[in-house]
């Protein structure tokens, strides 16, 4: 086993060609140990059908081409590229794409409460 892992997942603009749904998720490939990642490309006009919640797990939006729509707890915040936003547990969420062309975003999940150590308290120089 090494200390590191690596996966290829193409470019991003094909990621709604190449996975169900437009979105990859990092886990099983990387196996990840302390967060989900999900890279997502949503085509132009959809809206997730639903809302949901995590039981455990914040979620952190970061947008990185084109618009959107995060609904939390019905209040929407406009997505562009480079706006992040953190979501709690608790708070009722969805997304649509609001721009011309496709909409592209990372998803990080994270235990919430659960970070002990960041940058420079979790960095050693070796």
């Amino acid at each position: 086993m090494t200390n590191y892992s690596v996966t290829e997942i193409g470019k991003l603009n094909d990621l709604d060609k190449n996975f169900e749904n437009g979105k990859a998720f990092l886990h099983d490939s990387l196996d990840l140990t302390s967060c989900e990642i999900s890279l997502n490309c949503v085509p132009k006009g959809y809206k997730v059908p639903f809302n949901h919640k995590h039981k455990e797990n914040e979620e952190i939006y970061i947008a990185i081409k084109g618009k959107g729509i995060l609904t939390v707890d019905g209040k929407e915040i406009e997505l562009k590229e480079g706006t992040s936003v953190r979501v709690a547990t608790s708070a009722s969420r969805t997304l649509a794409n609001t721009g011309d062309d496709i909409f592209q975003f990372i998803c990080v999940q994270a235990k919430e409460n659960s970070l002990t150590q960041y940058v420079a308290t979790d960095g050693v120089l070796c």
